[in-house]
């Protein structure tokens, strides 16, 4: 199958890739951009660990093919932080403890920046609702929605 080429901003930066077709955008991001934050949990848009935000929201890159990015501005965990300062959400995460293994982190910490770019000031609530597409197998999500409510008091 012959290869692509395939160019969306990524963190900030104008990126061109070749690819097959068929490769899936968490499968660019991770082999080919070296955005390891990006995780493959299961495959078929279940757990989260995959989620990045394209174009403002929310998406499961293990469910989007790569062709389906063109043009699009993806963000990862990676570009979170700026000039080499957290994110409010990442520092409060550390602060509360919303994580434990951090397998699921990256994900998690994205579907509450989607949350946050569209509704800044949500109800806890609204976070569980924002994080329902999230699987977490070691720590309990109420750190999780006090770590996004202190973010959102900071």
């Amino acid at each position: 199958m012959n290869k692509i080429d395939l160019t969306f901003t990524v963190n900030g930066g104008v990126r061109t890739v070749a690819t097959k077709p068929h490769r899936t955008l968490l499968n660019v991001l991770r082999e080919d951009l070296d955005l390891i934050s990006v995780k493959e949990g299961c495959s078929q848009g279940d757990c989260g660990a995959c989620v990045v935000i394209m174009d403002g929201f929310a998406v499961n890159s293990c469910l989007v093919l790569a062709p389906q990015a063109q043009g699009s501005e993806i963000i990862t965990l990676e570009g979170l932080a700026q000039n080499g300062e957290l994110h409010p959400l990442q520092k409060m995460f550390i602060e509360k403890w919303a994580f434990q293994c951090g397998y699921c982190t990256p994900g998690i910490l994205m579907s509450c920046y989607a949350l946050l770019l569209h509704n800044p000031v949500p109800t806890p609530d609204e976070v569980k609702d924002a994080i329902s597409g999230n699987l977490c197998r070691c720590t309990g999500y109420q750190a999780i929605i006090d770590a996004v409510m202190a973010a959102v008091a900071s």
